[in-house]
């Protein structure tokens, strides 16, 4: 899957890049293509404009003359420089025609070589064409027919083969531009293909290993369950009170996977987004309070001595069923672990613009490789210790999507001799 989820991401990437390139080399090639027509037909038009001149044009050099300003002059002459060269380097040569249609001369013969054949051909096709300009396909030329004051007719024409030359070298830069860029850009979609693709499949992974987890802790109360009930179908003509035992041993499996599917349910819609989260003001001391009544027979059972620091009238926004349940995860699980002789110890205090509820044991230190995973589902850093505790490694998950899910943030502290703290942050209701 996740193969081909970076596959399809590098494919689209590059058919978007590709398509850009070729918009943005079509519309370079297509400028080009006109501004060297443009080019062409502005040769044609001064090959026209000085064939009727007896003398064309020529390049000058020189100071300016003494009737014309310095900077005027330099203008004119960049100007006239300017039209020269383009129409020196383009390939033109203009025709004038009898009342019969033969060529009566042939002017800048110096510059090009035409042959007679090649000229009565282009003369010929060109005022067999109804538009007094347009391409000759054949011959490779443009031309331009115009008629002179005095009656007579001039034709010029313009090679196109520096035209269609200047346009393969283009197209052939771009070529190998655009190419170096598709390798650029595959090479970095494939970098960004596995960084964008790592969320997901940590996501997928995490899936993986809830749904197995999932499975191995639905997998021993229902081996449970099973057995008590082939017990009892052994034992049809038994009373239910001779059997009344197995009958409670089923019913506990059956709380316990109760239980299990709740907490899955909590978190497949806290992922979901599903579980709206109220934003009424709740009164966060009179909650930790409440919920420290029900632990002070669990931690005289289990020898743990139980204390609290709670400042009065502090607010939280959100919803109070899961913030006692958040409190509650938390004074569970330090009981659990604060060991025989330890101390269990719950504050809460304004921190700045947060509410800042600590739930600290002493009993024996996390391992540091432990920490980052605490959060995860079915983690446990001690599998038997939990299992016996009767735990399945998802109330500090439940936890920490509680908090998230009231924009807060939790966070663990364990070392020895300082025994294990949980801190969480939640926004103040003022």
């Amino acid at each position: 899957m996740i193969k081909k989820l970076r596959f399809k991401f590098i494919l689209t990437n590059m058919a978007l890049v590709s398509l850009v390139l070729v918009i943005v080399f079509g519309v370079l090639v297509g400028s080009t293509s006109q501004r060297l027509s443009a080019q062409s037909v502005s040769a044609m038009r001064l090959a026209l404009e000085w064939s009727e001149l007896d003398d064309p044009p020529r390049f000058e050099f020189g100071p300016p003359p003494a009737d014309l300003e310095e900077d005027a002059y330099r203008q004119e002459a960049r100007r006239n420089r300017g039209e020269d060269r383009q129409f020196m380097m383009i390939p033109v040569f203009c025709a004038a025609l009898n009342e019969d249609g033969s060529v009566a001369a042939l002017h800048f013969r110096d510059s090009v070589e035409v042959s007679d054949e090649v000229l009565e051909q282009a003369v010929a096709q060109a005022l067999a064409k109804s538009s007094p300009s347009g391409v000759l396909p054949r011959l490779d030329l443009r031309y331009m027919v115009e008629v002179s004051a005095d009656g007579v007719t001039h034709i010029a024409f313009a090679d196109r083969s520096w035209e269609r030359s200047n346009l393969n070298s283009l197209i052939g830069t771009s070529l190998l531009i655009g190419a170096g860029a598709l390798l650029g850009f595959f090479l970095i979609s494939l970098l960004l293909s596995k960084i964008a693709t790592r969320p997901v499949e940590k996501a997928w992974e995490q899936q993986r290993q809830f749904v197995a987890d999932a499975s191995h802790e639905l997998k021993t109360p229902l081996t449970v369950i099973l057995a008590n009930s082939g017990i009892l179908l052994a034992h049809r003509d038994d009373t239910v009170a001779r059997q009344a035992k197995w009958v409670e041993y089923i019913r506990e499996e059956a709380q316990r996977m109760k239980g299990l599917v709740e907490d899955m349910l909590f978190l497949a819609k806290s992922d979901a987004a599903r579980t709206a989260v109220s934003r009424i003001g709740v009164d966060m001391s009179e909650t930790a309070e409440s919920c420290l009544l029900p632990f002070e027979s669990v931690a005289f059972e289990a020898g743990v001595s139980l204390a609290c620091d709670i400042q009065p009238g502090l607010l939280v926004p959100g919803d109070e069923g899961q913030l006692r349940r958040l409190v509650l995860i938390l004074l569970d699980n330090a009981c659990k672990y604060a060991g025989e002789g330890g101390a269990v110890e719950l504050l809460l205090c304004r921190a700045q613009e947060k509410v800042r509820l600590t739930v600290h044991n002493s009993g024996a230190p996390i391992p540091a490789e432990h920490l980052p995973h605490l959060f995860e589902r079915f983690y446990r850093s001690d599998s038997a210790r939990t299992r016996e505790a009767g735990g399945y490694g998802l109330g500090l998950a439940i936890a920490k999507s509680i908090v998230d899910g009231h924009r807060g943030k939790i966070t663990v502290t364990s070392a020895p001799g300082a025994g294990t703290a949980f801190t969480v942050l939640l926004p103040s209701g003022k």
